[in-house]
């Protein structure tokens, strides 16, 4: 199991926000542990406050994520570090914003999410090469979720029921 930097308190919000409440501390995949935690918030936003809601979450959770991660990735000294999941959560949920919520849609946006920010098509993974920080650790993530966001809004569209 990933552990936090030594200079970062298990109670320091830096902590909690960058590792979405823990869930990259999971072994194995912290990304896919990140995309997973993100689901039920991101179902309870758009019921809430609808895709509005969920958009100006997922901006919030970018700012605030710019933040926790270049707190986290500074104390570890690493430019990624596997545990800061909260990038992840904000990609997720700009994957979702597109589709109404559903078990099917949610699926899979959940699984083109994954897909491309595991192969990060150009510009994610120019992003990830030569943006660093926080913001690098963000930006890259996002921009793998405006892929799938389109592929999720074209099955949507065609052929999800």
């Amino acid at each position: 199991m990933a552990r936090l930097p030594k200079n970062l308190p298990a109670g320091h919000p830096a902590a909690w926000l960058a590792t979405w409440f823990g869930s990259g501390l999971l072994p194995w995949a912290p990304g896919t542990w990140g995309a997973l935690a993100a689901l039920p918030f991101a179902w309870g936003l758009y019921h809430w406050q609808g895709p509005v809601g969920l958009a100006v979450a997922t901006v919030a959770v970018f700012i605030v994520g710019t933040w926790a991660a270049n707190v986290y990735s500074r104390l570890d000294d690493e430019n990624d570090p596997g545990p800061v999941v909260i990038d992840e959560v904000a990609g997720q949920w700009m994957v979702l914003v597109v589709v109404e919520p559903s078990l099917v849609a949610y699926a899979v946006g959940f699984f083109l999410f994954r897909l491309a920010d595991i192969t990060k098509p150009w510009p994610a993974s120019w992003a990830d090469r030569s943006v660093k920080g926080g913001f690098g650790i963000m930006l890259d993530d996002i921009l793998a979720a405006v892929y799938a966001g389109a592929a999720l809004l074209a099955l949507d569209h065609w052929v999800l029921p």
